[in-house]
């Protein structure tokens, strides 16, 4: 057996049947612990957002847009185009109804794991702020059960124990699934836009090994682009990120946008096969009923996660550094990246493929996106999702070195950031260099490695966030913000 087919093996696992229940059962549990908050106050997380509760005072780094900004940057990426595109070619139309509920579920997954990144951040001598996972799991973990069998001084190691465990796998994963696997995105996006006449040159890097120039040159030109922003720190991802973010869901969903006016009239027809096949196959023949709609439902959360990435511990690192010691208004903040990522971006991808009947051909990916939109936009539609593909690819990027720099930190202390932020650099190129498919297997492992550590968290801190969110709201309700 191979290495590839031996993590292929694993990463089957791990993206399986089992952790998708969990995921999907950890966000309906917190639905449940929250009052169905994401329903209730979705309003209120909108206000929140219009900086009508900003104070420039606050403990923090950035403030509550930014914040949203930064987080949506990492979350809105590959996962909108392609990703959409193939839990349609896998599950059929109904893989979008599991995608809803995967993001209904996961805006109160996110507010869980964002409120409780504020409370239980560091601030620095400087004013600046370090959170996520590894800090709430550490500093906030102990259930009474584990207490009371184990004793405090125990409990307080295994909690030690989940936060590193964390660190490292998302330090693994902001190279795996933040970096290489986006840089070779950005190249492919690009091919949508460039001749293929310029694609054809090659250099020679070593005995077997030739690299076409086109690749080359973009990862080295993106490399320089994202150094720009991540040494700068947070405060320069998220400026970047809060205005990078708008701009490129603006030219996006407007191509979007176009292809559904004009189309208009499908719209009900394609919503209603999305509903239809919900719960029912959509494959033709055969008699396993049971198992051609659980592979729907499998192929439409597994997507839907990875596209919101709720319950994976990310977003959390960068809602940690909003100037606020609300730790619940942050988590109103946060459940709108869900929203904004799957309900509206992910669904406008979707109802673009069935508009067009895309979703008809033997495409997958990234290609049969392009596919449906040159379909609907007279043949222009690749161009779209080739900007598409780059913009929100090199965002990704920025918003994950962030990620990283925040779990060395954790991990090896203040020293090791920069030095994590050079070899994130270096390994741009790589990913643009080079199609590895060994990497792809191995973003997918260590992503999902990142969600068990702090789903465990999450279960066992719900009390405390369903206590703090109860204060908030009954405080808000006084008047006390107005």
């Amino acid at each position: 057996m191979s290495i590839e087919t031996a993590l292929k093996s694993v990463a089957d696992v791990l993206c399986g049947p089992v952790m998708i229940v969990m995921l999907v059962g950890t966000g309906l549990y917190l639905t449940i612990r929250l009052g169905f908050v994401q329903w209730r106050y979705f309003r209120h997380a909108v206000r929140c957002v219009t900086r009508k509760y900003d104070d420039p005072n606050e403990q923090g780094d950035i403030s509550h847009f930014r914040a949203l900004a930064t987080a949506l940057s990492a979350t809105i990426g590959t996962g909108n185009i392609a990703g959409v595109a193939t839990a349609i070619a896998s599950g059929g139309p109904g893989a979008v109804f599991w995608m809803w509920v995967t993001a209904m579920v996961g805006m109160a997954t996110k507010f869980t794991s964002c409120s409780l990144a504020v409370e239980f951040r560091n601030i620095h001598e400087d004013g600046s702020a370090s959170g996520g996972p590894m800090y709430y799991i550490r500093k906030g973990f102990a259930p009474p059960l584990l207490v009371a069998l184990f004793g405090p001084e125990k409990t307080r190691k295994f909690a030690v124990w989940l936060a590193v465990l964390f660190a490292m796998f998302a330090v693994i994963a902001s190279f795996g699934i933040g970096n290489i696997v986006q840089a070779n995105s950005v190249v492919e996006g690009l091919r949508y836009i460039f001749p293929e006449s310029l694609q054809q040159a090659e250099v020679r890097i070593c005995e077997g090994w030739n690299v076409p120039c086109f690749n080359l040159i973009i990862g080295v030109i993106l490399a320089s682009l994202v150094a720009l922003v991540t040494l700068g720190g947070i405060k320069r991802i998220a400026g970047v990120a809060g205005r990078l973010v708008p701009a490129m869901c603006i030219v996006y969903v407007a191509g979007a946008v176009t292809v559904l006016i004009i189309n208009i009239d499908k719209i009900p027809a394609c919503l209603g096969l999305i509903f239809e096949y919900a719960f029912t196959p959509y494959a033709a023949g055969g008699g396993f009923l049971g198992y051609l709609v659980s592979h729907t439902m499998r192929y439409g959360v597994a997507r839907g996660v990875f596209s919101n990435e709720s319950g994976l511990g990310s977003a959390p690192m960068a809602h940690a550094a909003a100037k606020t010691h609300e730790m619940a208004r942050e988590g109103f903040v946060a459940m709108l990246g869900p929203f904004i990522d799957t309900i509206c971006i992910c669904t406008m991808t979707a109802l673009v493929i069935l508009i067009t009947g895309a979703h008809q051909t033997e495409l997958d990916g990234a290609q049969l996106t392009a596919e449906a939109f040159n379909k609907g936009f007279f043949g222009y539609g690749h161009y779209i999702v080739g900007v598409g593909l780059t913009l929100f690819a090199y965002s990704t990027i920025i918003s994950w070195s962030y990620y990283g720099d925040r779990c060395a930190e954790f991990l090896f202390g203040p020293r090791a950031v920069i030095w994590y932020r050079y070899i994130y650099i270096a390994a741009i190129v790589v990913g643009a260099a080079a199609a590895l498919n060994v990497v792809w297997i191995l973003a997918d492992i260590f992503n999902m490695l990142m969600a068990l550590p702090n789903l465990v968290g999450l279960i066992a801190l719900a009390g405390f966030v369903a206590a703090k969110k109860r204060d908030y709201v009954q405080r808000l309700n006084e008047g006390l913000f107005d």
